[in-house]
């Protein structure tokens, strides 16, 4: 791979983290104003909008796809609802960078369970890894302790949402386009949380609402482009270890947005997560190297 190229998809890495995180940010602004499914519903149908509109030019809206593929899609659009509502929810009672730190451990969960339900190798390198990644978000969570609370858990079962998520994608066609997964895990999420939001009631949208939850849809869109163009540019190796530089961006807005600073513990444990999670990419690139070499 030419340098450019994996600088290009560096930054394109970066831009799709800052505009996920941006629309954390929002979102959690309308935390007390909107309740969660009518903000999740209403942002959906902008975001659907947003998507189709940018396919359809790309021309990458396809429907036509194997029943095979429908069936991982379906999967992996109920596993996305289970981590949109457990990170929401968690997201609107925790600070963003607490709920950020325990996010950083998918790598390390995505390389056990494929481990574990595919088969793939896991050598005692990473496998350490990954229990020391564990032992840091403990840290996090911290189990037990005075300040506990139960939301660190939604956060926890919204990193195996992700995990099922990112396994589900790993099975479907080459040949299926990701936009057209983004649009129909995008439609999905919106029925549910416009049918959810029958049952919790909703609340009046002044300008301030629309604005952010317009902004978050913005956001998301942003993002899912920058993460489909950083598939297609530089080495996956070089490039994934900047996924982490989203705890960075959630740092410094948690702090300016909201007034929030993790816990010298927090902090301490989110530093075992990204180091075990930059460990186990790097063994991964050095792995995938020998196997080419060894072709």
């Amino acid at each position: 791979m030419d340098a450019r190229d994996n600088l290009k998809g560096a930054g394109l890495m970066m831009a799709s983290m800052a505009a996920f995180t941006f629309n954390d940010v929002c979102m959690k602004a309308l935390s007390g104003q909107i309740p969660l499914f009518q903000a999740i519903f209403m942002r959906g149908l902008l975001t659907c909008l947003l998507i189709w509109v940018v396919g359809r030019r790309m021309g990458a809206i396809r429907l036509a796809l194997p029943r095979r593929d429908w069936g991982l899609i379906g999967l992996r659009s109920a596993a996305e609802i289970g981590a949109t509502f457990f990170f929401l929810t968690a997201l609107f009672h925790m600070p963003i960078a607490n709920v950020t730190a325990i996010l950083q451990a998918l790598p390390l969960t995505v390389a056990l369970a494929a481990a574990l339900f595919f088969r793939e190798p896991l050598g005692w390198r990473r496998l350490v890894a990954i229990g020391v990644g564990f032992g840091g978000v403990m840290l996090i969570v911290r189990p037990g302790a005075e300040g506990f609370s139960i939301y660190s858990l939604y956060a926890l079962a919204a990193v195996g949402f992700v995990t099922l998520r990112d396994l589900t994608a790993r099975r479907l066609s080459p040949g299926v386009p990701s936009i057209t997964v983004a649009l129909i895990t995008a439609m999905v999420i919106t029925v549910a949380g416009g049918l959810a939001s029958t049952m919790q009631g909703w609340a009046p949208v002044d300008g301030r609402a629309l604005g952010l939850i317009s902004l978050a849809a913005g956001f998301i869109l942003v993002g899912y482009l920058a993460s489909v163009a950083v598939m297609r540019v530089g080495e996956i190796g070089f490039i994934a270890p900047f996924r982490y530089t989203g705890l960075i961006w959630a740092l410094l807005l948690g702090f300016v947005v909201f007034g929030d600073w993790p816990a010298p513990l927090t902090l301490m444990g989110a530093a075992i997560v990204v180091a075990m999670g930059l460990f186990t990419l790097y063994r991964e690139r050095q792995l995938r190297r020998k196997a080419q070499r060894a072709e």
